[in-house]
C-alpha cells in the first residue's frame, strides 16, 4: 500500500494518465475564469461610462457583473467534481483522464464563450439604459440567453465527468 502523497495507477493505464485529467481541471478554472473576468471588466466599463450621465442606474447596472461572476463558479464546481477522481483513486483509467480533459475544456470554453457574450450585452446594455429605461428588460433577457451558453457547458461537462 502507497501512502497518501503517491498515486496508484490502474494496472493496464500509462502512468502519465493523470496528466490529462489534470489538464482538464485547469482549462475548466482557468477558461471560465478568463470568462468571468472578460465580462465583468467589460461590463465595469460601460457601468463606468453610464454612471456619469446617470449615477441612480448604478445598483441596477451591476447585474451584468453578477451574471459574469456566476460562470467562473461554472468551472469551480466542475472542477471540483472531477479532482475528487483523480486524487488517490486506484481506477483511473486513460479513458476516464480523457473524459475528464472533454469536461473541462467543454465548460471551460463555453465559459469563455459566455463570458465575452456577457461582456459585450452588458457594456451595450447599460449604455443604453442610460438613454432608455424601458431598454432594462430586454438587455436582461440576451444576458440570461448568453448565460445559459455556460450553463449547457456546465450539464454537459457534470454528465462526462460522472460517467
Amino acid at each position: 500500500m502507497a501512502d497518501s502523497n503517491s498515486f496508484e495507477y490502474h494496472p493496464d493505464a500509462p502512468p502519465y494518465t493523470p496528466f490529462f485529467g489534470i489538464i482538464g481541471v485547469t482549462a475548466a478554472m482557468s477558461f471560465c475564469a478568463l470568462g468571468a473576468a472578460y465580462g465583468t471588466a467589460k461590463s465595469g466599463t460601460g457601468i463606468s461610462a453610464m454612471a456619469v450621465m446617470r449615477p441612480e442606474l448604478i445598483m441596477k447596472s451591476v447585474i451584468p457583473v453578477v451574471m459574469a461572476g456566476i460562470i467562473a463558479i461554472y468551472g469551480l464546481v466542475v472542477s471540483v467534481v472531477m479532482i475528487q477522481s483523480i486524487s488517490g483513486d486506484a481506477t483511473y483509467t486513460l479513458y476516464k483522464s480523457f473524459l475528464h480533459l472533454g469536461a473541462g475544456l467543454c465548460v471551460g470554453l463555453s465559459g469563455l464563450a459566455a463570458g465575452f457574450a456577457i461582456g459585450i450585452v452588458g457594456d451595450a446594455g447599460v449604455r443604453g439604459i442610460a438613454q432608455q429605461p424601458r431598454l432594462f428588460v430586454g438587455m436582461i433577457l440576451i444576458l440570461i440567453f448568453a448565460e445559459v451558453l455556460g450553463l449547457y457547458g456546465l450539464i454537459v461537462a457534470l454528465i462526462l465527468s460522472v460517467k
